[in-house]
């Protein structure tokens, strides 16, 4: 018992900034396979995502209350911090999923993800910038860093659902605007991280699955913008985005298509080329996000626009998702009952190699 203990006090002080992607991964495929109508997947998936941000937010708190250090010095490392913002993006992808059951659940968790989302674009971000640092942040840049569209986005979708269901136009507003900046965070942060790779010489560690979030980003940005598109078109803000809106959520679409292929290439030259090892590491998780979200946003694109094949993709890839949700759970409970903390190892190593 007291070896257990001292495991689980281990677990929470060790805890990945980027922990809360386990809940993104569960909810969003939850959602996907809501959408193909496979209603009991759909709920069992659901109430895994939300025992798990139930235990990862008491987790946080906890580690805040007794490793304060630990918190502060992650959040001011440009390698790991913006994984916090996963904690912005899994409050909302839980919420989305309540809103057709309880729509109180879903402006509760918006309410509580915002003071996250300022922390994170105001402190952590601001504290990168002017803060002392080892070296130009850009150099750490990777991967992780496009969680922080994807908070921003995830915002953008609540408030986009909870206008639409609950027709309060002010939401609407914030929608759009949400969507705006995420998708000028995207721009940003993708000439950042390709100017990094094509500019430095990268190693099998390096290349990580957080890279996948590429294309997850423009998939929730195609969701967010599809939310939108659903909105009243009376709306004054409505009609003046609509049509670029419309435009913009496409092309970021056939973009995430195009990433897909090459993200695949990574994983080949790192564990085929490279003979990186395949184990369970948290950051895993947030190749399971993307695959799920491009399901969604493709299911929801292809309705909208009355695109077939848009549609088919994303009902192939739910599949795709829900096998990659199982293959890395099955990694993540052997990693555990071998007694390791999952992710601790890697880390830690990301915070003082890359």
């Amino acid at each position: 018992m007291k070896t257990e203990t001292g495991r689980l006090a281990t677990a929470v002080k060790k805890l990945p900034p980027g922990a809360f992607a386990f809940v993104m991964a569960t909810g969003i495929v939850a959602a996907a396979f809501s959408l193909i109508g496979l209603s009991t997947v759909t709920l069992v998936l659901l109430i895994i995502a939300v025992a798990g941000l139930v235990a990862l937010l008491c987790a946080l708190g906890w580690r805040i209350v007794r490793h304060w250090d630990s918190v502060y010095a992650d959040a001011r490392n440009p390698a790991i911090a913006f994984g916090y913002a996963t904690i912005v993006a899994a409050l909302n992808v839980v919420g989305a999923l309540f809103f057709s059951i309880e729509p109180i659940v879903t402006i509760v968790l918006l309410c509580l993800s915002v003071p996250f989302w300022l922390v994170l674009t105001y402190g952590i971000a601001a504290a990168m910038m002017l803060g002392p640092q080892d070296g130009p942040p850009a150099h750490k840049a990777n991967g992780s860093w496009f969680i922080w569209v994807v908070a921003t986005q995830s915002i953008s979708v609540v408030t986009g659902i909870i206008d639409h269901g609950l027709n309060v136009n002010l939401l609407g507003v914030i929608a759009v605007g949400m969507w705006s900046i995420g998708v000028m965070l995207y721009i940003i942060l993708t000439v950042i991280i390709t100017l990094r790779l094509m500019t430095t010489t990268q190693d099998a560690f390096g290349v990580r699955p957080t890279y996948w979030v590429y294309m997850g980003a423009t998939a929730i940005t195609v969701y967010a913008g599809w939310s939108i598109l659903s909105l009243l078109t009376e709306m004054p803000i409505m009609q003046a985005t609509h049509d670029f809106i419309s435009g913009f959520t496409f092309m970021l679409w056939a973009f995430g298509v195009w990433w897909i292929p090459i993200l695949v290439i990574f994983g080949l030259w790192r564990h085929a080329v490279k003979r990186y090892p395949v184990r369970y590491e948290s950051e895993l998780w947030s190749m399971v996000f993307p695959l799920g979200m491009f399901s969604v946003a493709s299911i929801h694109l292809g309705k909208l626009l009355g695109l077939p094949v848009v549609h088919d993709m994303g009902v192939i890839c739910t599949w795709i998702a829900g096998a990659a949700w199982l293959a890395v759970t099955v990694m993540m409970v052997r990693s555990a009952s071998q007694k390791q903390v999952p992710g601790e190892t890697t880390t830690e190593k990301i915070a003082h190699t890359l």
